[in-house]
């Protein structure tokens, strides 16, 4: 079974995917991760003189940890920096086209879940359930920039100019699926959150298993 959550940035998807994924058992994919270490990678080999093909990038998961290569990228890849480049990176048909490719891959056998941008819309749109995590702008900033250290105005600007460039991107624009529950985390308990979704998980199980 997958459990597809999309949302836009600072939403709360991967902290509400990790719980959800803990509670029920599952597997939990952190697309994200995924694109921000292609952003960190051009970052390095700019700074290498040097370019990688997206072949040669290995990424891998290690419990919390984002490996890229040997090197524990978790904490590198999260910097305002990498962020705004992991946004312009998802612009990127050819990017795209290959993560999604291991994305598929990867939830094709057995339970997950997965956040990202187009998880229930583009990478996986037979997901058994659909769930687009939404927040108030103002809400969302609050979260980054407790994260980041930076002001709420900064993360805010910075915020619904990401928005923009992902909603209008040529390549898998963020949208919600026709057939995705909006869950507006706006003032409500994280804890509320995960269970209201884990619970959607086990009624969607259990209606596949009767039918």
């Amino acid at each position: 079974m997958l459990v597809a959550i999309d949302g836009p940035v600072g939403a709360g998807k991967s902290t509400v995917a990790r719980a959800v994924a803990a509670r029920l058992g599952f597997t939990y994919l952190d697309t994200g991760a995924m694109y921000r270490c292609v952003a960190l990678a051009a970052i390095q080999d700019e700074a290498a003189d040097r370019k990688r093909t997206l072949d040669e990038l290995r990424i891998d998961f290690e419990g919390d940890r984002v490996l890229l290569g040997s090197s524990d990228s978790t904490d590198a890849i999260r910097t305002p920096e990498v962020s705004q480049r992991a946004s312009v990176v998802a612009t990127d048909p050819a990017v795209r086209e290959h993560l999604v490719e291991r994305q598929r891959g990867l939830t094709q056998r057995g339970d997950w879940v997965a956040e990202g941008r187009d998880i229930g819309t583009v990478v996986r749109p037979d997901a058994e359930l659909k769930i687009y995590l939404t927040a108030s702008d103002e809400e969302r900033a609050g979260r980054r920039a407790a994260q980041t250290g930076r002001s709420v105005e900064e993360e805010l600007a910075d915020l619904r100019e990401r928005d923009e460039r992902d909603r209008t991107r040529e390549a898998s624009p963020l949208r919600r699926a026709d057939d995705a529950v909006e869950v507006d985390t706006t003032g409500v308990p994280f804890a509320e959150v995960v269970e209201r979704i884990a619970r959607l998980a086990e009624e969607t199980r259990a209606k596949a298993v009767d039918a």
